[in-house]
């Protein structure tokens, strides 16, 4: 059998199509659709069922800031291998609910649609998930960065979800609520400082610290994953002999951050002690062969690490019915 060259595929792929057109008489079409579908997907976890709630994508421009100790051809060259577009890097938003059977568990808020203009999808796909904001029981908060905590208030700073107990790490609150720390730092920085009393201010005494490595709903245990913030947090999903590693930040990229675990992106409060953490996490998951998700991860955010020379590569959850 010949061998098929790119350009024999290219032109026989077009000279099929231009037959198939001619071929077929012309019909009306239908309009194109306005939007995706909901951004829900659900995952059994033993006795425990997680949904995967999208909050949309923030489409960042980067340079060669971007990363601390990469140069911005390096960076590129990792977004190309991945077939994304230079000098931009796409941040999804992915919450994950926990359905434990007895509550009903909210691992971080999302943005509230106040990131980014592509995001603030999470209450539509709550909805259509069929849980209203007045059924979760416990919002678990894994730091304090805006996308992760601006869902808990409308842009009016009402409360979202009416009935639901906030638990945050306790170190994060001793940093990001102690007004001396605010001195010295980016102009970016400051404003999460000014956006945390925004969200917590005038709640603060309904807010409940855990100091991680405890237990904090059933099934789930949080893990110190410290660096990206001073108190950053992920959690340990287990039922039965099934377990998911919630990582939130700690890998916010796969495709840069996985396959690069020691690049340390602007993000990270303590680049050093982040990538400590990063390949730690990394390789817990890689050798346990646990279900990973990850709050910046494309949608449904969730799969398996592999180690991959230096790096680790992800290999993605596959669709499935329950």
């Amino acid at each position: 059998m010949a061998a098929l060259s790119r350009r024999a595929f290219l032109t026989g792929t077009a000279s099929a199509a231009g037959a198939a057109a001619l071929a077929s008489p012309a019909n009306a079409s239908a309009p194109p659709a306005p939007a995706q579908g909901p951004g829900v997907y659900h995952t059994n976890l033993g006795a425990i069922q997680l949904t995967a709630l999208y909050d949309g994508i923030w489409y960042l421009p980067i340079d060669g800031k971007f990363v601390r100790n990469a140069s911005s051809a390096a960076v590129n060259r990792a977004l190309a291998s991945a077939f994304l577009p230079p000098s931009v890097l796409p941040i999804s938003f992915t919450a994950l609910l926990v359905n434990t059977g007895d509550k009903l568990v909210l691992i971080d808020t999302g943005t509230g649609g106040q990131i980014a203009d592509t995001a603030g999808s999470l209450p539509a796909n709550l909805a259509a998930a069929g849980v209203a904001p007045s059924a979760i029981d416990i919002i678990l908060i894994s730091h304090f960065h805006p996308d992760h905590i601006d869902g808990l208030k409308t842009k009016d700073g009402d409360k979202v979800f009416a009935n639901a107990e906030i638990w945050v790490p306790e170190p994060e609150w001793a940093y990001w609520m102690n007004d001396t720390h605010m001195a010295g730092v980016t102009k970016s920085v400051h404003g999460y400082f000014l956006n945390v009393r925004r969200i917590f201010g005038d709640i603060a005494k309904e807010v409940r610290r855990f100091k991680p490595g405890a237990e904090v709903a059933p099934g789930i245990v949080s893990v110190p994953a410290f660096g990206h913030t001073p108190g950053h947090t992920a959690f340990a999903i287990h039922s039965g002999n099934q377990s998911m590693l919630a990582m939130s930040d700690t890998v916010r990229n796969p495709c840069l951050f996985a396959r690069h675990p020691d690049w340390q992106p602007i993000f990270d409060m303590d680049g050093p002690l982040a990538v400590k953490t990063r390949r730690a996490v990394l390789d817990r998951a890689a050798a346990d062969r646990m279900l990973v998700e990850a709050f910046h991860f494309p949608f449904p955010a969730s799969g398996h690490m592999v180690k991959r020379g230096l790096g680790y590569e992800l290999v993605p959850v596959e669709w499935r019915p329950l």
